[in-house]
């Protein structure tokens, strides 16, 4: 079964002041330096097919870590940026919920919000679908394609691939940096085309015999 593994990118200094970065272009900090080469010696286990990434040097830097171990080279895609965020981007948390306070706690669960005037989550979840549809196409049945992308992308993504309905994207928790999660395709022919197989991990998936095989 083909897999696919969206990777958030390893910290900032930015995520460190819990600043909101958007499309803003942050470069990986030391901390996030070491956990994009942690992370990507225990990805090399998944036997990657093919790695795509954001163009924002956060995650090109992090994606880079697995190319430098596989060999794989990292194919860049714009669609996998991070939400872009408006006039939220470089404001550090307190100070956005303390002069937005009604569009914070609306942005929690309204996926049709814009935050800061950005990107809502359905249309970030658009371009993430149609970059990840787009580099499946090359991969053979037993594939594995690394997605090096953001919290929020990644999460969006994870939503529509899932097949959930946007309002219900809330129910993911937030991703750590350089976590990353697993879907495997269903091939059964019933219910949704992914699984969830791993979520926020930092461990490769156990194979496991489920209740209902």
């Amino acid at each position: 079964m083909r897999r696919i593994v969206l990777w958030r990118h390893g910290r900032t200094s930015w995520n460190a002041e819990r600043r909101f970065q958007g499309q803003t272009d942050i470069s990986l900090d030391e901390v996030g330096r070491e956990q994009a080469a942690n992370a990507a010696r225990l990805l090399t286990g998944l036997k990657p097919t093919a790695i795509i990434s954001s163009d924002l040097e956060r995650a090109v830097d992090t994606a880079g870590e697995l190319s430098a171990l596989t060999g794989i080279p990292v194919q860049i895609d714009v669609r996998l940026r991070e939400t872009y965020a408006g006039d939220w981007e470089g404001m550090v948390w307190g100070d956005i919920e303390s002069r937005y306070a009604n569009d914070i706690a609306r942005w929690v669960s309204d996926p049709y919000l814009r935050p800061g005037g950005g990107e809502t989550r359905v249309e970030v979840a658009e371009r993430m679908m149609a970059a990840i549809t787009d580099a499946l196409a090359d991969i053979g049945p037993d594939g594995t394609l690394v997605v090096t992308t953001h919290g929020g992308a990644a999460r969006a993504g994870l939503g529509a691939l899932l097949e959930l309905p946007p309002e219900h994207w809330s129910i993911l928790g937030v991703l750590t940096n350089c976590a990353w999660s697993v879907l495997v395709e269903n091939t059964s022919g019933y219910g949704q085309t992914w699984r969830l197989q791993e979520y926020n991990a930092g461990t490769l998936p156990e194979p496991a015999l489920g209740d209902d095989r």
